[in-house]
């Protein structure tokens, strides 16, 4: 169908709405009048951001009426990619929330942190946060899980509290850019729709080496605190095993849908037997763990809807307007994506909410530019994930500070892989 609307920038008004009101109140809160116990990117809810950014939208664009503006919103959020989008949503927060009641998060990092040869630990910790945070889908899960267990380590070893809670946190990153249950993964994916196990196959060529050049810079740099070693930690392998058999069926490319019910089902079967669930307990675990992605999905049909409204009012166009004066090749388009995702990650502290922003305008740059779905989602994920293990005020960086009583600023330093993931991201665009 011929596209008739006109380049306008007054169109993306909404989005301008939202970061004045999320990013100026999170700053706000975070550096100039602190709320006790709580994170100042948070005091204000992103839905409600939203929220103001939704009203924006209805109110522009007067040629359309009230009726033709809701019938815009419910073909955006009705698209086939956002359905399924929330329906993994539900899945992915119920296996959660099963897995952590059962044991399972602490058991998988127990198994692995009681095998870490001498003189490892640091290199190790990454090691552990790459898988824990592969199999869980979360990176804040990862780091409230292994954080405790790093600064022990540190403590024990007379190692620096920054550089080994750091690699706890690159390593969380890791696995949340490469995971097939994470939220970013799902978005990424979904928005641009091409299956995880083709996106998961783009981006392990750009996050392994950057993974093992981490870990050999941690070897490295640990190497003097040889002979220090980890405690004896307790462990059941069967609570273990379920995360292990979802992260090798998601790597096989079976359909997501079937991963996680197995998952939910082995989990609901060995936790049972191992007396850390019953029945009760179980399912009010999955409610809680499905309660958990309810902002994430309010969030996706409120940018799904203010979507559809800027692209009618012409703003996406005056995007690519702006994009086609000033790139003239295929790179130009994978950095102009790279760019626009990182703006929306720094603007928002949330790397899921980054990708559903940037999403729909990615899809139409990628068309423009000839640019394979699959690397798109990849370089969606990839570059939320960079920035958001890097910003001070992500949930991220703040949890692990937290925990480790330490500032998130001195964490940032030490946190080698996200900065070779983005190494490597410039370098994989420049090779085209």
């Amino acid at each position: 169908m011929m596209n008739n609307r006109k380049p306008n920038a007054a169109a993306l008004l909404p989005i301008l709405i939202f970061l004045v009101v999320y990013l100026g109140s999170g700053i706000y809160f975070e550096y100039i009048d602190p709320v006790e116990g709580r994170m100042g990117f948070y005091v204000i809810s992103v839905v409600v951001a939203f929220g103001l950014a939704l009203i924006t939208a209805f109110v522009q664009n007067r040629s359309l009426s009230f009726d033709e503006k809701i019938h815009i919103c419910a073909k955006g959020v009705g698209d086939d990619n956002i359905i399924i989008m929330l329906f993994i949503f539900l899945m992915a927060g119920a296996f959660s929330g099963l897995a952590n009641a059962a044991g399972g998060a602490q058991s998988t990092a127990n198994l692995m942190l009681d095998n870490i040869p001498d003189g490892f630990a640091v290199p190790g910790l990454f090691l552990i946060a790459c898988l824990i945070s592969m199999s869980m889908g979360t990176s804040v899960g990862t780091i409230t899980v292994l954080v405790p267990i790093a600064v022990e380590v540190a403590k024990n070893a007379g190692m620096s509290m920054p550089f080994v809670v750091a690699a706890v946190v690159g390593g969380s990153m890791f696995g949340d850019n490469l995971s097939v249950i994470s939220d970013t993964t799902i978005a990424a994916t979904r928005t641009q729709g091409v299956e995880m196990r083709d996106k998961f196959r783009v981006n392990i060529k750009v996050a392994l080496p950057a993974a093992l050049l981490t870990i050999l810079i941690l070897t490295v740099m640990s190497f003097r605190h040889s002979g220090t070693g980890l405690m004896h930690y307790e462990y059941t392998v069967w609570l273990a095993l379920p995360y292990f058999i979802v992260l090798i069926l998601a790597l096989t490319g079976m359909n997501v849908f079937i991963v996680l019910g197995i998952g939910i089902l082995l989990f609901f079967m060995i936790g049972g037997a191992y007396g850390t669930l019953s029945v009760p307990s179980a399912f009010a675990a999955m409610g809680d763990g499905t309660n958990g992605m309810f902002e994430t999905m309010i969030v996706t049909i409120l940018v799904a809807s203010i979507s559809a409204l800027m692209k009618e009012h012409g703003g996406f166009d005056a995007v690519l307007a702006f994009i086609r004066k000033r790139a003239r090749s295929r790179k130009s388009g994978m950095a102009g994506i790279c760019l626009l995702t990182a703006l929306m990650d720094i603007s928002t502290a949330n790397n899921t909410v980054a990708i559903v922003i940037a999403a729909p305008l990615a899809k139409e740059i990628s068309a423009e530019y000839g640019i394979e779905p699959k690397k798109t989602a990849s370089l969606l994920d990839t570059v939320s994930c960079i920035f958001q293990g890097l910003i001070p005020y992500g949930a991220q960086l703040l949890i692990a500070a937290s925990l480790a009583g330490i500032s998130s600023i001195s964490i940032m330093p030490y946190l080698f892989y996200q900065f070779l993931l983005l190494v490597f991201v410039v370098i994989w665009i420049l090779l085209g």
